[in-house]
């Protein structure tokens, strides 16, 4: 699932503090910053979404995520790839090297990043 723009802000000031106060998350908005209600209630459908929960310290709420970052981009890309590439990581993949002008040597990286992947699942199959 792909969050609205604005509750994508939050979560990635969640995920890089870890865990925040709402004091501490509005502190590392850029200016303009939004209203506190505003957030308090970005924050509120966040936990709907069971991205992230809190705990209580008296009155305040300390808020951590309950999905990492990985695991939300992980998602979003899976979701692209169904509904944008005919669910094939082949065309995905094909798109990405030819329409997002990596350089010659950025590509050179990701050849090296794929063959270390094979390499990895190759090893994974042989019989011990």
């Amino acid at each position: 699932m792909k969050l609205p723009n604005a509750e994508e802000c939050l979560m990635n000031i969640i995920w890089k503090c870890e865990t925040a106060f709402l004091k501490d998350i509005m502190m590392h908005y850029p200016e303009p910053k939004p209203a506190i209600t505003t957030v308090a209630t970005f924050l509120k459908r966040l936990q709907d979404r069971n991205m992230i929960a809190y705990r209580l310290f008296g009155n305040s709420r300390q808020y951590f995520p309950l999905v990492s970052k990985e695991e939300y981009f992980s998602r979003h890309l899976n979701d692209i790839v169904k509904n944008f590439f005919e669910n094939s990581a082949m065309l995905f993949a094909s798109f990405f090297a030819a329409e997002t002008n990596l350089s010659a040597e950025e590509l050179k990286e990701l050849r090296d990043l794929i063959d270390n992947e094979i390499n990895k699942k190759e090893d994974d199959t042989l019989p011990v």
